[in-house]
């Protein structure tokens, strides 16, 4: 597997503004952010699927997200810290801690054309656990 761009920062090879790191997650600023103190938080072990991850550092990273987006809430005094997983950008499991200072950082509902007709058979799909 070809070495992800956070996978080449955890290495050093690439520099960036680090603001976590312990022996199986790694955090840092957003080099292209969403707002102020917009930082992303990942596996130090290259994943591409966060619901891939061993539980053990699944729970480890959640556990890890919450104290940086306390952090955040604590000394940057934004409304609210948005999470986000959506990993399209990069094949590495990653979480986005978003201070909110407005309503309009990040906008969920933007118009996806839904069919209510769908609602029974998706659910029924999801809850068949």
């Amino acid at each position: 597997m070809k070495d992800s761009i956070f996978t080449k920062i955890i290495k050093g090879e690439i520099p960036c503004y680090k603001v976590y790191e312990d022996d199986t997650v790694f955090a840092m600023l957003d080099i292209d952010p969403l707002s102020d103190g917009h930082v992303l938080v990942f596996p130090k072990k290259q994943v591409d699927l966060l619901w891939d991850l061993d539980q053990d550092v699944y729970n480890h990273l959640m556990d890890v997200a919450k104290l940086i987006a306390e952090k955040i809430q604590n000394k940057l005094n934004p409304l609210r810290v948005g999470m986000v997983v959506e990993g399209f950008g990069v094949p590495h499991a990653h979480i986005h801690l978003v201070p909110l200072y407005d309503k309009d950082v990040l906008q969920l509902h933007h118009g996806y054309p839904v069919r209510k007709d769908n609602f029974t058979d998706i659910a029924s799909k999801i809850n068949d656990l």
